[in-house]
């Protein structure tokens, strides 16, 4: 089953290269760097941070719509 679209307007994570060919993903509300299980979301590659913005996004969205604690 394919996922459903998510409107842009929904997210709260995004990433960013870093001027090193890295990646650090972050909170577009406060511009601070995502962490994850207290480890900072940065110094990934592209692949990674990709997959880490997709997840973060999902599980933040569910938390808005009240389908997980």
């Amino acid at each position: 089953m394919a996922r459903p679209k998510i409107l842009r307007s929904e997210n709260r994570y995004d990433m960013r290269e870093d001027g090193t060919g890295m990646w650090a993903v972050y909170d577009i509300f406060t511009g601070l760097t995502a962490e994850l299980n207290g480890i900072p979301q940065d110094g990934v590659d592209e692949v990674v941070a990709r997959f880490m913005v997709r997840e973060l996004n999902d599980a933040y969205i569910a938390r808005r719509k009240g389908t997980t604690h």
